[in-house]
């Protein structure tokens, strides 16, 4: 095998580097599959016109702490192949309110009386609400 200019060998194609995806095509990954997991109450606020702090807040509940751990798996499962910042996830141990953050897209699922008290939509009324799709992609309305 020869070795050319900066150690990289000849022949073989340098490594691409992966396209982020932006923050509209994260949130809609995110919304699917919260939606596929069976999410109860799903939302998107469009937070872009009332924070600097983030774009999207997607906001859901579960029924059991197992499923809330799920809703985050999956959450977490459907962004793991692109090189996205994720600046951690907190709550998964004791799943009554699971955050999970990545920047321009912070993701909330809570037990449903954590989601009354805490009452985000309520707080951030002033963001408008993104429809979800039509479909996700597991064909689940």
């Amino acid at each position: 095998m020869t070795v050319g200019r900066r150690g990289a060998s000849r022949g073989r194609r340098p490594a691409q580097k992966a396209k982020q995806i932006s923050s509209d095509e994260k949130a809609r990954r995110a919304q699917s599959a919260l939606i596929d997991g069976r999410a109860a109450d799903p939302v998107l606020l469009d937070m872009r016109a009332v924070t600097l702090i983030t774009d999207y807040f997607l906001i859901c509940h579960g029924t059991s702490n197992v499923h809330i751990r799920g809703l985050a798996d999956a959450v977490l499962e459907a962004l793991k192949g692109e090189k996205l910042r994720h600046y951690g996830t907190e709550g998964h141990r004791e799943a009554r309110w699971i955050l999970i953050d990545y920047g321009d897209l912070i993701v909330h699922i809570f037990a449903e009386d954590q989601r009354e008290f805490y009452d985000l939509e309520r707080l951030w009324s002033d963001a408008p609400r993104v429809a979800p799709p039509a479909t996700s992609q597991n064909g689940h309305a």
